[in-house]
């Protein structure tokens, strides 16, 4: 049985949990509990805080864990990142009040600085040569400012609407972040068997993402200038049509150049064309 970690609860839960799901893995349904074992993989979930993620799995209470890179990188436990998730990305970033004209970093010199990760802004203070007093808050960092507990803050930020509700400017980025799979360096074999079938799962879920499969009738004639303008993962499947001169054309395609594409298959004669969501790809 192998055990993940997972934030109990926000934005990085809830992202979690869907890709569980869509990884095919059920939980036990019913009350919330602390630790919620699956129906039908060997796996059990076990909720935390997201700052004690990376201290579970180093210390072998969970065997791996879904985490920020910003909680990972702060707390230095001996996680190894398994793998990039891709998502719940933010960014680590110094913000000041928006009245004030920032010249650079010297300004933050006898500052105070509040912040939830003192660990990473002190190696940026320590390499840029800056000497600030930081002030560690665990709560909102950001109603520091307007309250007179700091000058500045060290915080994560999204979209920035934080920032703009509180009178502040984001003026450094330090690092960006996004959600990771840690794991124990010590795992068993065992553990690690179920640990590359998870694996697998997700990147056939990932795989899947902002592509469609695009089925579409094609003009003999047309079919080599119709393949060269099409991005697939291989060459595209083609098969003849009951009507001479046709052919069926199947392929993948990135949702992102989809209407592009499609505006010059129909020029080259492309007609018939149907789209489909893809749940998982397995290469």
């Amino acid at each position: 049985m192998l055990r993940i970690a997972v934030q109990a609860k926000g934005r990085l839960f809830e992202e979690t949990m869907l890709l569980l799901t869509e990884s095919g893995i059920k939980l036990e349904s019913g009350k919330r509990l602390l630790l919620l074992p699956a129906r039908n993989f060997p796996i059990e979930v076990l909720f935390l805080r997201d700052d004690d993620i990376p201290q579970s799995v180093a210390d072998g209470v969970a065997d791996i864990g879904i985490v920020g890179e910003n909680e990972y990188v702060e707390k230095r436990k001996n996680a190894v990142i398994t793998k990039r998730l891709g998502f719940s990305k933010c960014r680590l970033s110094l913000a000041i009040p928006k009245q004030i004209d920032y010249p650079g970093i010297s300004w933050f010199n006898g500052k105070v600085i509040a912040t939830s990760y003192p660990e990473i802004l002190k190696d940026f203070l320590l390499e840029n040569k800056v000497n600030s007093d930081i002030h560690v808050i665990t709560g909102s960092v950001e109603v520091a400012p307007g309250i007179g507990l700091s000058d500045a803050i060290f915080d994560i930020v999204s979209s920035g609407s934080t920032l703009v509700t509180n009178n502040l400017k984001e003026v450094e980025v330090l690092m960006k972040s996004e959600a990771l799979l840690i794991s124990n360096p010590n795992l068993s074999a065992e553990k690690l068997a179920v640990l590359d079938e998870l694996l697998f799962r997700i990147e056939a879920v990932q795989m899947a993402e902002d592509k469609k499969y695009v089925l579409m009738n094609v003009p003999t004639n047309n079919i080599d200038k119709i393949i060269e303008v099409l991005p697939g993962m291989k060459s595209p499947t083609i098969m003849p049509l009951a009507k001479e001169g046709w052919n069926s054309l199947h392929v993948v395609i990135d949702e992102k150049r989809f209407w592009d594409i499609i505006g010059k298959l129909k020029s080259l004669g492309a007609e018939g064309i149907l789209v489909i969501p893809i749940e998982k790809m397995i290469l």
